[in-house]
C-alpha cells in the first residue's frame, strides 16, 4: 500500500493486469493488510460526500478504483515463500491459466508487460515467465534462467525455451544473465509442482523451484519485456520510480521538471 506518486504500489499492477485483458483478480494477502481490501471496495460515505461536495473529477476516481475489476481474497497466514503465496490461490483459480503480479515490480512500458507475456503464451499455448538481462554483481538478487533463444516467435522482443532455473546463484556459477522478474503467466499444473517440491529453509516454498519442475513436464518460455522496471521494495528502486513516473504524468510533468532544475544538485 506505500505510495507511488499518488497510488499505491499494488494498484499499478492490478490496472497493468486490466489493460492486459485480465478481469478477475486474486489478491494474496496476509495479518495486517485490511487496507488492501478497503482500498479497492466501494467507500459509500466518501462516495456520498463527494457527491454532495460535487467533486465529480474525484468521485470519478474513488469509483473507477471499485469498479475496476472482480475481486476475491486469500490469506497467507504465514510468510512461507512466493510458492507458497502462489499455492493459497489454488482453489480459486482451479484448472485455470492464470498470471502473477508481484506489486513490487513496478514496469513503465508502452504495450504493458503482462500483456507482452500474453502474447507469447496465445502463440505457444504454454507458461511465460518475464525476464531481464542484469549485470554480473546483480545476478546472486535473482533467479535465473539458462535456455536457448526462439527464433520463429512473431513479435519483436527476444523471447527463450527456458531449460533450467536457479534460485540466487553465486556470479560465477550462473547459467546466464537473465534474471526472473515479478509476472508470470502460469498454467494450473504449477499447482502440483509446488505441492510437491521440498521446502527449503525456513519452511519456505520458492517458486523458482516449482518453476524447475515444471520445466521437466512441459515447455516453459521467457520473454526479455520491452519497458523499464523498477524495484519499489529497494529504497533507491521505489524513489527512482517516483521520479521517473512523476515525469511521465501529464498533469505532474512539467512543473515538476521545473522543480529538479532549479535544484541545485
Amino acid at each position: 500500500m506505500l505510495p507511488l506518486v499518488d497510488k499505491p504500489l499494488i494498484q499499478y499492477g492490478v490496472e497493468e493486469a486490466i489493460a492486459s485483458g485480465f478481469t478477475d483478480v486474486v489478491i494474496v494477502t496476509g495479518r495486517g493488510k485490511t487496507a488492501i481490501e478497503d482500498h479497492f471496495d466501494v467507500s459509500f460515505e466518501l462516495e456520498h460526500l463527494l457527491e454532495a461536495r460535487h467533486n465529480d473529477k474525484l468521485l470519478a476516481k474513488v469509483q473507477a478504483i471499485s469498479d475496476m475489476f472482480e475481486v476475491a481474497y486469500v490469506r497467507q497466514k504465514e510468510a512461507l515463500g512466493l510458492g507458497h503465496a502462489v499455492l493459497r490461490a489454488k482453489s480459486l483459480v482451479r484448472e485455470e491459466t492464470f498470471a502473477v503480479v508481484l506489486a513490487d515490480d513496478v514496469i513503465i512500458s508502452g504495450k504493458p508487460c503482462l500483456a507482452q507475456l500474453r502474447s507469447v503464451y496465445e502463440w505457444s499455448g504454454q507458461p511465460v515467465i518475464a525476464l531481464m538481462e542484469v549485470d554480473v554483481e546483480k545476478i546472486p538478487a535473482y533467479g535465473i534462467v539458462s535456455g536457448d533463444r526462439v527464433a520463429d516467435f512473431p513479435g519483436t522482443q527476444p523471447v527463450y525455451r527456458i531449460h533450467d532455473l536457479v534460485e540466487k546463484p553465486n556470479a560465477n556459477e550462473a547459467p546466464s544473465r537473465l534474471a526472473i522478474i515479478g509476472r508470470y503467466i502460469l498454467t494450473s499444473d504449477i499447482f502440483f509442482c509446488l505441492e510437491n517440491i521440498q521446502a527449503g529453509s525456513g519452511g519456505e516454498i520458492q517458486l523458482t523451484d516449482g518453476l524447475r519442475a515444471l520445466a521437466t513436464k512441459r515447455p516453459l518460455y521467457g520473454i526479455c519485456f520491452e519497458g523499464k522496471r523498477f524495484d519499489a521494495g529497494d529504497k533507491l528502486g521505489f524513489l527512482e520510480a517516483t521520479v521517473e513516473i512523476a515525469l511521465s504524468r501529464e498533469d505532474l510533468g512539467t512543473s515538476f521538471r521545473q522543480y529538479l532544475k532549479r535544484l541545485q544538485l
